[in-house]
């Protein structure tokens, strides 16, 4: 249990959630998502444990929905390993924030890679359906009042496997990434608003107290959650 950070930090904001924040400064943190997600949120072994697994038949296509895609970097990242593994998996990435989407838009993507401004209640509405539903770094920004809707949305749309990976809440959770964005991270928002996702995010005892029935979570080292549905999945 964390001393300095006991509480969860629900009132602070980050300014990348401000419509007004320096545009510059946000396409500069969109595109350093990929180095901290690379060294520190521990998705190629949430693909290697989970997702590769159930994807047990190579000539079948299989889908995945990435709910608040950022930068884009991590929808790359599983369709660059799916391929590498001589698996087909399609991915729709969705963010409520338009200028994500206009940033995405900058660059090049592979066939089978997609965006779009679109919340999960919309896609749920249009009744899609996915093998995979995925998201990094939502969990945090939602209250526990919100959580419930947003996990039974996820559920809904899934086949397989839902996977919400967040950061555990921690004093050396906080320290560390203080210490390395100080040196790495100085010229976008990734220092201060990745302080504020740590004082926000759960600790394990705390998201294992508010999962709906049928969810776990799973710790992975050193400062990751994953919070995890498993559907009874079709061939």
């Amino acid at each position: 249990m964390p001393c300095l950070l006991s509480q969860r930090d629900t009132r602070t904001t980050e300014i990348m959630d401000d419509p007004r924040c320096d545009r510059e400064w946000l396409y500069r943190t969109y595109r350093q998502f990929r180095a901290v997600n690379a060294a520190l949120s521990r998705i190629r072994s949430v693909y290697k444990r989970w997702i590769r697994p159930a994807m047990r038949i190579p000539e079948r296509t299989y889908s995945l929905l990435d709910i608040g895609f950022g930068g884009g970097d991590i929808a790359r990242a599983l369709h660059r390993w799916a391929c590498a593994d001589g698996l087909r998996l399609t991915i729709t990435g969705i963010d409520i924030d338009a200028r994500a989407y206009g940033y995405v838009q900058t660059l090049a993507w592979p066939e089978g890679v997609t965006f779009r401004v679109a919340d999960v209640n919309e896609i749920r509405e249009q009744q899609e359906r996915y093998d995979f539903v995925f998201s990094n770094h939502l969990v945090h920004h939602l209250d526990t009042a919100a959580l419930p809707a947003m996990l039974a949305s996820a559920a809904a749309l899934c086949a397989r496997e839902v996977l919400f990976v967040d950061v555990q809440r921690g004093d050396l959770a906080y320290l560390g990434f203080a210490l390395l964005s100080a040196i790495a991270f100085r010229d976008s928002y990734i220092r201060h608003d990745g302080l504020i996702s740590i004082k926000r995010s759960y600790t394990r005892r705390e998201l294992a107290a508010i999962a709906p029935p049928g969810w776990t979570v799973e710790r992975l080292f050193p400062f990751r959650l994953v919070l995890r549905y498993a559907a009874a999945a079709e061939a």
